[in-house]
């Protein structure tokens, strides 16, 4: 029975306590004093507890404009956003901070982080990457802006991360035209991902398939467009064999210089 009633009194200090914290928090929520709510948003911001602070803030970061108090609280607010993973909103509102505290010495932070969400918000490469290609342009902005910064070794780090999820979703577009059998538009695909990422750890497969696709395009067209397309096709072979003269598909690339040939001369006679 004692361990009961024991057990029982703990419990009950815990709820109380509990209770006590909410109270103290909804007084404050409900108080209308700005005073007060601004320095337990602060209280809460340093605590983490990001929830109520971002519901403290919203109640007052309106009624703040103009004052001292107003750029801290326009900055903790975007902060709470991003904490809580609400990454559109947060970098939405570093954007709304940097346009309205211009000269604000958190600026260049409020920068960073707005191009740090679209970077949370960039999906995997088999997924569209609008947020992955606007995160690129924000951190470049951001290094151009603050070349100095002590954050400029991460942006260009998340540069080179992103490129390089770019140089996927690029690969694997290409690489299912060249599947589906659709070769014209994989050789284009082949050669647009050459020329956007030229130094890919890569490049030489690429080249590679771009070759075989334009010989494999000429395989499979109208007689009247194959000369031309084996044509190029060996063309790209022949590149290849210059720039790749140990590589492991060196024996296929010459056996589409060799057919090409072939064919090419069947139609000069």
């Amino acid at each position: 029975m004692n361990g009961r009633i024991i057990v029982f009194s703990i419990l009950s200090i815990i709820l109380l306590g509990i209770v006590g914290c909410k109270s103290e928090y909804e007084a404050i929520r409900t108080s209308g004093d700005s005073k007060k709510i601004v320095e337990k948003a602060h209280e809460y911001f340093e605590k983490g507890d990001y929830l109520k602070a971002q519901t403290l803030y919203e109640l007052i970061v309106n009624s703040v404009k103009g004052t001292a108090a107003a750029e801290q609280i326009y900055y903790n607010y975007a902060q709470t956003h991003f904490q809580l993973k609400s990454y559109i909103l947060s970098a939405y509102y570093f954007k709304t901070f940097s346009q309205t505290f211009p000269n604000s010495s958190l600026r260049e932070e409020a920068d960073f982080m707005r191009a740090f969400n679209n970077y949370k918000l960039s999906p995997s490469f088999r997924l569209d990457q609008e947020n992955t290609k606007k995160a690129i342009q924000q951190f470049q902005l951001f290094a151009n802006t603050y070349p100095t910064s002590p954050r400029l070794k991460d942006a260009n780090s998340f540069i080179d991360e992103l490129r390089v999820k770019l140089e996927e979703k690029a690969f694997d577009q290409a690489f299912l035209y060249y599947n589906l059998k659709q070769y014209q538009s994989a050789t284009h695909a082949f050669e647009n991902l050459i020329r956007d990422f030229p130094d890919s750890k890569d490049i030489e497969r690429v080249r590679f398939l771009k070759a075989k696709a334009a010989y494999l395009l000429a395989e499979n067209s109208v007689y009247t467009k194959q000369e031309e397309r084996y044509e190029t096709a060996k063309d790209f072979a022949n590149r290849f064999v210059k720039k790749y003269d140990k590589s492991k598909y060196l024996k296929e690339v010459r056996t589409i210089i060799q057919d090409s040939n072939k064919k090419i001369n069947t139609f000069s006679k």
